[in-house]
């Protein structure tokens, strides 16, 4: 007789917490801050953004608590639409999430690893394969592949295996970000670049650089401002993004009725105080506005740091050029630690939709150390398959929308289910309801309103995207038919 394999609930509120955070924290909070400095060209509205950012994250990991608390299940959120809402939706979740979000999301974070390598290792830039200008294979693709499969092998061998994996390097980079938070603003302080940042603090405008090395600024207000503020706020809400992956593994927690809303509300708030601490650094070190290529960080400020690494730019301010080196190793050890998080959760998604019928079946067995191991390498296979691509950036910000379109129903859902189940036991109930929960769907769904107005192209494929896994589905669910 075959042994039984189930998952264990070896997991508890440090090792979720962990989790929450680890996966939020990969490489955007090092880089996204001069994409926002040169839309918005305000210091008080950049920090307004990050707030707005950090209380929304807030506000809906307090809201999935209540569904958590119900629903104590491997798969999260994937199982929360599907009690809402039926199979298709929960299935469209399922295929955006394969497809573009979890997946891509590894790739882009494996691939953010291999770039500060080779700030180490130059032949990393080597390119290997050239194809017109539309297709490069290089050295730092490999790597990027080989981190993948490294940690999917790492998290195959059980989950106590990856959460110790995944509570060193969270501890590690948490310790690192309040290093160069505390340092930064020791140093920058001493100076006037914050008084300057902020003389002129509301004054808001759009940079943009053109082909011929002008510069040109538009002062924004009004509608326009508002309009300017919800198309960046993507920058920091992808930074922010991936906490809700503590929820897939919800069947490996302890207590996991009271832990996993703990967890989402700990893990979101010290990542959102320290996003904001950084940020803050960040303008007592460099200028918002600088000259684009004029060689020092601090002649180039915020907006136009070299590739846009405002965090490098901020830690050669603090330690001059081996800042630079230093901050590489610090997102090396970000990025291999928030891709650690993402594999190990992503894994228990498909694990859930293979138990559904709704993924490949072979996806729904637990190996010997009580994991789901062919999850985990049909997760690992297609991120590697995005890192080749070299097309893993696109398919990112298409699903950003995507993603929090999900977001927006899996809340609503909250009100769908105190309807349809009045009676059913909520161990934790979402703060604030019904007010937070609805005022967090109608501020989240004007951002993708103002997204599809500002950003139609992308936002248009995301959705493309989505409604792809329609005739998916009913393929799935016929051949489901012809097998009975």
């Amino acid at each position: 007789m075959s042994e039984k394999h189930e998952l264990q609930r070896s997991l508890g509120l440090i090792d979720a917490t962990s989790l929450v955070a680890g996966s939020m924290i990969g490489s955007g909070i090092f880089i996204v801050t001069s994409a926002m400095a040169r839309d918005i060209g305000s210091a008080a509205w950049l920090l307004v953004i990050w707030l707005v950012t950090g209380l929304l994250t807030m506000t809906a990991a307090l809201s999935y608590g209540e569904l958590a608390g119900m629903m104590p299940k491997a798969g999260g959120q994937f199982v929360y639409i599907q009690r809402a809402y039926g199979k298709l939706i929960s299935f469209l979740y399922g295929w955006t999430v394969f497809t573009v979000i979890q997946t891509g999301v590894i790739a882009a974070v494996a691939v953010a690893f291999a770039n500060y390598t080779a700030v180490f290792f130059p032949i990393l830039e080597n390119k290997l394969i050239t194809i017109g200008t539309g297709f490069s294979f290089s050295n730092k693709q490999i790597l990027a592949m080989i981190s993948i499969v490294l940690l999917t092998y790492i998290n195959t061998k059980g989950v106590k295996t990856g959460k110790t994996i995944q509570l060193f390097f969270t501890s590690a980079k948490l310790i690192a970000l309040f290093a160069i938070i505390i340092l930064g603003l020791y140093f920058g302080l001493k100076t006037d670049v914050l008084t300057n940042n902020f003389a002129n603090m509301w004054n808001a405008s759009k940079t943009v650089l053109n082909e011929d090395g002008t510069i040109t600024i538009t002062k924004l207000a009004g509608v326009a401002l508002l309009g300017a503020a919800g198309a960046t706020i993507i920058n920091s809400l992808f930074s922010s993004d991936a906490w809700n992956n503590v929820t897939f593994i919800a069947g490996e927690i302890k207590d996991p009725k009271k832990n996993i809303p703990r967890s989402l509300f700990l893990g979101t708030l010290i990542v959102t105080i320290i996003y904001i601490l950084a940020n803050i650094a960040y303008l007592a070190l460099l200028p918002m506005q600088g000259t684009p290529g004029s060689g020092t960080a601090l002649e180039n400020g915020i907006m136009f740091s070299s590739q846009d690494r405002v965090g490098a730019a901020a830690a050669s301010m603090i330690m001059g050029n081996v800042g630079v080196f230093v901050m590489a190793a610090l997102i090396m050890v970000s990025t291999f630690g928030c891709n650690s998080g993402l594999i190990l959760s992503g894994g228990r998604l498909f694990y859930a939709m293979a138990k559904d019928g709704l993924f490949f079946k072979e996806a729904g067995h637990l190996n010997s150390n009580d994991v789901p191991e062919k999850a985990l390498w049909f997760q690992c296979i297609w991120a590697c398959v995005l890192c080749v691509s070299g097309r893993y950036g696109d398919l990112l910000t298409y699903a950003t929308f995507a993603s929090l379109l999900f977001y927006i129903l899996t809340i609503y859902g909250v009100f769908i289910l105190r309807k349809k189940e009045p009676l059913t036991d909520r161990p934790y109930k979402a703060f604030g309801y019904p007010i937070i929960p609805a005022l967090y769907i109608v501020v989240t769904a004007a951002i993708c309103g103002t997204l599809l107005i500002y950003d139609t192209f992308n936002t248009g494929l995301g959705l493309c995207i989505v409604a792809l896994g329609i005739p998916v589905y009913y393929l799935v669910m016929n051949k489901k038919e012809v097998v009975k």
